[in-house]
């Protein structure tokens, strides 16, 4: 009888228990994120003396570093550098005294330096397609880009001195940017 009773009090255990419902506890959070995007820059040297020739010669020099970043995680995006510039002047800036922007050619040549998944294109692979800045002209660009990536390459410039241009310092800006 003994036996009984115990089966029978664990069986009434059980039912104790069952009938006892469980409460489950929660805690919710409210939660927030930003997704930032990067920016798009370029850099370029701030000055470059190109050196010096005379009239009716040529003067060749490369610029410097010119770098692309694009830091907006693109997934399959594109970019475009162009490339333009003023006028060069010395003195007055009369006629005698500018070197059109016509007169002075510009080619990117190759990527020195890239980072990134992309397709980098030089605006202008090798002196051969070197073009005049009369015009804004296209330094480099990608396309299929994933992810942040960034470039560098060292333009060459030519600028052509007309044989009438007089002896001084000429100035002018060559302007790159991006988009």
């Amino acid at each position: 009888m003994r036996t009984r009773m115990i089966a029978g009090a664990g069986a009434a255990t059980l039912l104790v228990l069952a009938a006892v419902p469980l409460t489950a506890a929660s805690g919710d959070t409210n939660t927030t994120f930003t997704v930032t995007s990067g920016l798009l820059s370029i850099s370029s040297p701030s000055s470059k003396a190109l050196g010096a020739g005379g009239p009716n010669g040529t003067i060749t020099s490369q610029l410097g570093a010119v770098t692309v970043s694009d830091a907006r995680g693109a997934l399959n995006g594109s970019w475009t550098a162009a490339v333009s510039a003023t006028d060069f002047t010395t003195g007055g800036g009369t006629a005698a005294e500018t070197i059109p922007k016509a007169n002075v050619s510009y080619w990117s040549g190759l990527a020195t330096a890239s980072s990134g998944i992309g397709v980098f294109t030089p605006g202008q692979a090798t002196a051969a397609n070197a073009q005049a800045l009369g015009v804004s002209r296209t330094a480099f660009s990608a396309t299929a880009v994933i992810g942040n990536n960034s470039v560098t390459w060292n333009p060459t410039i030519v600028v052509t001195v007309p044989a009438a241009a007089v002896a001084g310092d000429y100035a002018g800006v060559i302007t790159h940017s991006v988009s």
